[in-house]
């Protein structure tokens, strides 16, 4: 076949397209209309649920930047006043105390935690918030934070595991052992965690020791010092272990 002759085989075929789909429109032309306002609407929630989504995850990160400039302000302690001085006031910008500082961080990452509960700016702040309380010496309500992050983050997530170890620390401080154990066992188990396995080994050691478990205890600070010898964790875990099997 000639190229001429193939080139007008060509557009015949193509014309003849073009009238079939002029054709179906022509037929369909309401069903095509209604097809498009469908697409339309579709289009408009799709852009409004984008809209909405930046719009609240923006804010949640602008109160979530708020808590944390509060939170990395300086300590300076307040130097006692001069003979015959009135006191020293405070630095601007700046806190006397590591717990005056907590204490002002703290409630702004609740609000923050409770305002955008669903955001990942509203979990980070719930994950200080929770560290704070642990700082403070109040560790039931510190295990209920981490939870509640663990709860919204889902059990493989970083921010999970993390608040998970936290979680276990605050157990600990409530003589919980036995659930202490449950969560760094499992974590040191995790082969997809990101968690330092040294650390954990060696939180666990620490709880099994004061729950009484001294053979468990010697199993995992041995672990710290045989496959981590470089660790930070290393001679703390020697330590410990000759002090754990002295007890025994």
């Amino acid at each position: 076949m000639k190229s001429v002759e193939r080139h007008k085989l060509k557009e015949n075929e193509f014309a003849r397209s073009v009238a079939q789909a002029r054709n179906v429109v022509e037929h369909r032309r309401g069903d095509v209309a209604k097809i498009a306002i469908v697409l339309i609407v579709l289009l408009a929630i799709v852009g409004g649920y984008a809209w909405w989504k930046n719009t609240r995850e923006s804010k949640a990160n602008e109160a979530l930047a708020s808590a944390l400039a509060t939170y990395e302000m300086p300590v300076v302690p307040i130097p006692p006043p001069a003979p015959g001085s009135p006191p020293p006031v405070p630095q601007p910008g700046t806190f006397p105390t590591e717990q005056e500082k907590l204490a002002a961080s703290l409630p702004k990452f609740i609000e923050t935690a409770n305002a955008h509960p669903d955001t990942t700016a509203g979990m980070v702040a719930r994950f200080h918030a929770a560290s704070i309380l642990a700082a403070q010496g109040k560790p039931a309500e510190a295990e209920q934070r981490y939870k509640e992050v663990v709860d919204k983050a889902g059990s493989t997530s970083i921010y999970a595991r993390t608040a998970r170890l936290g979680m276990a620390e605050a157990q600990v401080a409530q003589a919980k052992y036995d659930s202490a154990i449950a969560i760094y066992t499992e974590l040191s188990r995790d082969a997809a965690s990101t968690l330092p396995l040294d650390s954990v080994l060696m939180h666990l050691g620490r709880a099994q020791a004061r729950a009484g478990k001294k053979e468990e205890a010697v199993r995992s600070f041995t672990r710290v010092v045989d496959e981590f010898p470089q660790s930070a964790y290393a001679a703390d875990a020697r330590r410990e272990l000759e002090e754990t099997k002295k007890a025994s």
